[in-house]
């Protein structure tokens, strides 16, 4: 679903410590795959952390990199993928191994080998995100890729039954309570998998309006976030999952 994001001066006034984009390519199994990179104009010393993020069904990279998650963590290397297109023709990701030829699953590996090379990032500190479709893919990448990433935070997803995670890793869930695109349900469905799996059931604490922190003083922390909203990525939603991977970097 392709994601509509307001704008406000604020969020278009660029210091200069905040990154600068450009468009990257790479070719894998011979189809050409774009991203938009934001790189720190000036890093901090040492690595950097490193954030994939996927937009969703119907939308593309120019349109989701506005959601904004190298302003407000202007410190780490933002990569906006670019989708292909799917079945119906509209640009989205896989959501099961072998799908697609694994095609997401191949750009992903190809990106970060080629990122490593260009840039200082952290191996300790790399993380995935995604709205809808993107957070569907971002549940595949924590079943088939949980040693790369040191956490995950899907936005009004769902987990399909052939790509269950087996692997505790620190999550953040943002899942809207009237969702008719993916239905709550599902949504709730992957909260409780994620729950379960990290072993936090019943270890909760409150983390603000709708949002409950699950095993907060264990490895492998679940967040959850349920607003009000349908099928849609609220404004606090960067900012939420920003703080949640500076907190979470791998092994801590």
């Amino acid at each position: 679903m392709k994601l509509r994001v307001a704008l406000t001066i604020a969020v278009l006034i660029l210091s200069a410590r905040l990154a600068a984009a450009e468009v990257v390519t790479w070719t894998v199994d011979g189809v050409k795959r774009e991203a938009i990179i934001y790189v720190p104009k000036s890093p901090p010393p040492g690595k950097l952390p490193l954030v994939f993020s996927f937009h969703g069904h119907g939308d593309d990279m120019e349109n989701f990199q506005y959601v904004g998650l190298q302003n407000v963590w202007p410190d780490a290397i933002v990569v906006y993928f670019q989708g292909l297109p799917s079945r119906d023709g509209y640009r989205g990701w896989q959501v099961e191994p072998g799908e697609y030829g694994d095609r997401d699953l191949k750009l992903v590996d190809a990106a970060l080998a080629a990122l490593k090379k260009a840039y200082n990032v952290d191996d300790g500190r790399i993380y995935a995100t995604g709205f809808s479709n993107g957070a569907h893919f971002t549940y595949l990448l924590w079943a088939t890729r949980p040693n790369v990433f040191a956490a995950f935070a899907p936005v009004a997803g769902r987990i399909r039954p052939a790509a269950m995670p087996k692997e505790p890793r620190p999550i953040l869930i943002i899942g809207g309570a009237r969702d008719a695109q993916v239905p709550f349900p599902d949504q709730r469905a992957a909260m409780s998998v994620a729950v379960r799996l990290n072993a936090v059931d019943g270890k909760t604490t409150s983390c603000g309006d709708g949002c409950t922190l699950y095993g907060g003083d264990t490895p492998a922390p679940v967040m959850t976030w349920i607003h009000q909203g349908g099928h849609e990525y609220p404004r606090p939603t960067s900012a939420k999952i920003a703080e949640f991977f500076h907190q979470h970097p791998k092994g801590e």
